[in-house]
């Protein structure tokens, strides 16, 4: 139980929160400018149509009128050929415009670098091209065009060529890392190029050269959360462990009111199996935000891994009373009052965990053995006829886990009774054949065990698990061990990677001809 929660609650912060995204909303009427989907561009100016012939002015008006009747896609692709042949500039913005609210990718590319001719002092058709080239993972270019909207005197964000780069191959983000190295000299104060470049320093394992990189960063940067991530990162992967936790939580100190932080943080706390600290700072979390039910649970698991059960309990209930985690809620607290040895309570949480839940089958498998222990075999029969009702397949899930249950507990009678009972309502039915088997194994039973098998086999001739049991039983309980080694060889070609196959200690002298 302790690994499964623990496993859990790294699983819970590794994951990220994805965006939410919505449908855009309808291009604007021609009397309003619509906005370039890429880059702030300015205000288109109006256009001058008299310097244009009879034919373009007529494509103009056509085109806008389709635009008025919704049909963007033909008016986007008559203003790029407009574009590409008056080299206007009030049209290659509204061809902008047009590709922008298209997402046609090629268009705006076409459309970047003949603004980046007609503007060659502008930044901004190279901040569009940038944009582009990212997309599209021609990361080079997209560096070539960032580093000319700073040569240009424009603002760019280099951090954003480090988000899409994770995936590349080391060789190629090299190729990259000595670009950044280079725009670091040319351009000293441009402080996302530096960021930029200890990312993909790390990105790239060089956590030794990332460390160096980030720790001129921290001298002449001013500190941000990612800043103070990445720096944590860096360190975990270098194995100091130590060093990330104290950087975590300088940055928790600097930032108190980052919840996402304060996440990280606690969650490398519990990658170090500190427990108690981590539980610190969920509690801080939830205090800001009281309806923060995820951390909420959070701290729950915490106190059952450091088995403070009461105060598990009452946060149990609490999520249970707002239905947030209402199953796993359920399940844990049947958990925590089998530990107290209150199998009572235990019974009732356990069968409140709903059917298709993660915990549905083990919760009724503990239910099932505690109502078993009380000697109230009926009532956890007729319960799980209950929860089995009009479904075939988890009818026979259910007898063959109470049927395990009832031999464990020595209810040997009750137990064959229920498997024959069972198998004379679905016959043959293999699943049914292979507990009756363990049943029979339970009681000595080889001749039985051997029929049920066979029948298996009959029906399944490439069931692996039945070939495997009858070969080992017979090698293992009588002198049949040629038959035993075939039963084991169909098993081995059958299913090559199943460890049961190494449970022949005599096959092995067969083969060799010892006996």
């Amino acid at each position: 139980m302790k690994l499964a929660l623990k496993q859990y609650l790294l699983f819970i912060f590794f994951g990220s929160l994805a965006a939410c995204t919505s449908a855009p909303p309808p291009p604007p009427p021609l009397v309003e400018e619509p906005e370039v989907a890429v880059v702030e561009a300015e205000e288109v100016e109006e256009i001058e149509y008299g310097s244009f012939t009879e034919d373009q002015l007529y494509q103009t008006i056509v085109s806008e009128l389709g635009a008025q009747r919704g049909d963007l896609e033909e008016a986007g692709d008559n203003y790029l050929d407009l574009a590409m042949e008056t080299r206007d500039l009030g049209i290659v913005m509204r061809a902008v415009q047009f590709a922008s609210a298209n997402a046609d990718i090629n268009a705006l590319m076409q459309l970047g670098l003949l603004w980046a001719e007609i503007e060659p002092d502008n930044p901004q058709p190279h901040l569009s091209l940038a944009f582009q080239f990212l997309e599209n993972g021609n990361y080079s270019q997209a560096l070539s065009h960032m580093a000319r909207v700073i040569d240009l005197g424009g603002d760019m964000d280099f951090t954003a060529l480090a988000a899409r780069t994770g995936r590349l191959e080391p060789r190629d983000r090299q190729t990259l890392i000595e670009n950044l190295r280079q725009l670091t000299r040319e351009f000293p104060e441009q402080e996302t190029i530096h960021l930029a470049l200890v990312q993909l320093l790390a990105q790239n394992r060089q956590f030794d050269e990332a460390l160096y990189e980030m720790q001129l960063v921290l001298q002449s940067i001013e500190l941000t959360t990612n800043m103070v991530l990445l720096h944590g990162q860096i360190l975990q992967n270098m194995n100091d462990t130590d060093g990330a936790i104290r950087v975590m939580r300088n940055g928790v100190q600097e930032f108190p009111d980052d919840g996402s932080l304060r996440l990280s943080y606690a969650r490398l706390l519990i990658q170090d199996d500190r427990f108690e600290e981590a539980q610190e700072q969920f509690a801080i979390i939830v205090e800001k935000d009281p309806e923060d039910w995820e951390t909420l649970y959070s701290i729950t698991l915490l106190d059952m891994e450091l088995e403070n059960f009461d105060s598990a309990i009452v946060n149990l209930e609490k999520l249970i009373a707002v239905d947030q985690r209402f199953d796993e809620s359920q399940y844990y607290l049947g958990y925590i009052y089998e530990q107290r040895e209150d199998l009572g309570k235990a019974i009732e949480h356990y069968r409140e965990v709903r059917i298709g839940t993660n915990n549905f089958l083990a919760a009724q498998q503990q239910a099932t053995r505690h109502s078993i222990a009380l000697g109230e075999l009926e009532d956890a029969h007729a319960w799980l006829v209950r929860q089995s009702s009009g479904q075939r397949r988890l009818e026979i899930l259910f007898t063959t886990i109470e049927s395990s249950l009832l031999i464990q507990a020595n209810y040997i009678t009750e137990a064959k009774s229920l498997l024959d009972t069972a198998l004379n309502r679905f016959p043959n039915e293999s699943e049914l054949l292979f507990a009756r088997v363990l049943y029979h194994d339970s009681q000595g039973d080889q001749a039985g065990s051997e029929e049920d098998l066979r029948q298996i086999i009959r029906m399944q001739p490439d069931d692996s698990r039945a070939l495997n049991h009858l070969g080992y039983m017979l090698a293992d309980q009588t002198t049949r061990y040629e038959e035993a080694l075939e039963l084991a060889e169909r098993a081995i070609a059958i299913s090559p990677d199943d460890p049961c196959h190494y449970r022949y200690p005599r096959l092995g002298s067969i083969q060799n001809g010892a006996l």
